[in-house]
C-alpha cells in the first residue's frame, strides 16, 4: 500500500511538470527549439524536487516534447508535441496487460517499421539515427538520460518507417513502458550491449537492408525483454530489502527481566 500511494505521488509530481510544460508552449511563452530554463530555477518555481523535475522532463523527452542533449541542455523539440495522446498505461491498468504482452505486441510492429525504415527512410532519418546512438554511448553510465536516446531512436526509426498511424502505434506501447523501464533502469548491467545493437540496426537501416533490420530489431527487443525482467526483479528485491531494515530500525530493543 505504501509503495502503491509512493508511486502515484511520483506520477502526481511529473504530470505537474508535464502539465506545466504544456501550458508553457500552449502560451506561446516556449518555442520549437528554446532552450527550457535551468533545473534549479525550474525545480524552485514549481516547489518540487530537482528528482522530481528530471523524472518529468525525462517522462516529456520520452514522449517527443522536449530534446535532452547531452552536457548542452533541454530544448523543446521541433514538430507537433504529443502531449495529446492518451497513455496506453490507462488501459494497461483497467485490462491488466501484462509486461510479455506489450513486448510481443512491440515485437511484432517495431521489426517491421525496422524493416519500413531501411526502405523508405531519408538522410535526415540516418542522421538523426546516428546522433542518438552516439548520445547512448556517451551516456550509457547515466541510464536515465541513455533511457531517454534510446526512446528518440526507436521514435525516428517509426518517423522513417513513413506510416503514421503505425508510428502512433509504436508510441503508445512505447510511453507505457517507459514508466516502468524508468523505474528499473538504474539496475541495468547490459547499457553498453544495448548501445552496441543499437548500432546494428542502424547500420542494417542505413545500408537499407530491409531483412537484416528486421531480424537484428527481434534480436534486440528479446534481449531488452529479458533485461527488463532482470531490472525488474532487481528492483523489487532492493525495495524488500530496504523495507526490511526500515522494520528492524522500527523495533525497539528487547530488555532481559
Amino acid at each position: 500500500m505504501a509503495n502503491h500511494a509512493y508511486r502515484n505521488s511520483e506520477t502526481h509530481l511529473t504530470m505537474q511538470v508535464v502539465n506545466h510544460v504544456r501550458s508553457l508552449i500552449e502560451d506561446g511563452t516556449l518555442h520549437p527549439g528554446d532552450k527550457i530554463p535551468p533545473e534549479r530555477d525550474f525545480a524552485k518555481k514549481l516547489k518540487i524536487s530537482r528528482a522530481s523535475l528530471r523524472a518529468g522532463i525525462g517522462h516529456l523527452a520520452a514522449m517527443g516534447v522536449l530534446n535532452v542533449r547531452h552536457g548542452v541542455g533541454t530544448f523543446v523539440a521541433d514538430g507537433p508535441p504529443t502531449l495529446g495522446t492518451e497513455p496506453l498505461a490507462l488501459l494497461s491498468v483497467l485490462h491488466g496487460f501484462k509486461p510479455w504482452q506489450m513486448f510481443e505486441a512491440r515485437l511484432i510492429l517495431e521489426s517491421h517499421l525496422a524493416a519500413l525504415a531501411a526502405e523508405r527512410g531519408r538522410d535526415e532519418h540516418f542522421t538523426a539515427l546516428a546522433e542518438e546512438v552516439t548520445e547512448m554511448y556517451a551516456t550509457f553510465h547515466e541510464p536515465q538520460e541513455y533511457l531517454i536516446h534510446d526512446m528518440r531512436f526507436h521514435r525516428t526509426i517509426a518517423e522513417a518507417a513513413g506510416n503514421p498511424i503505425l508510428a502512433v502505434l509504436m508510441e503508445t506501447i512505447t510511453a507505457a513502458l517507459y514508466e516502468e523501464r524508468r523505474r528499473t533502469v538504474e539496475r541495468s548491467q547490459s547499457l553498453k550491449q544495448a548501445a552496441e545493437i543499437h548500432r546494428e540496426i542502424y547500420r542494417a537501416i542505413r545500408s537499407r537492408n530491409a531483412d537484416e533490420a528486421r531480424a537484428v530489431m527481434e534480436k534486440h527487443l528479446k534481449l531488452a525483454e529479458s533485461a527488463q525482467v532482470k531490472e525488474s526483479a532487481l528492483s523489487k528485491a532492493g525495495s524488500k530489502r530496504i523495507a526490511a531494515k526500515k522494520k528492524t530500525a522500527g523495533r525497539k530493543p528487547t530488555v532481559d527481566a
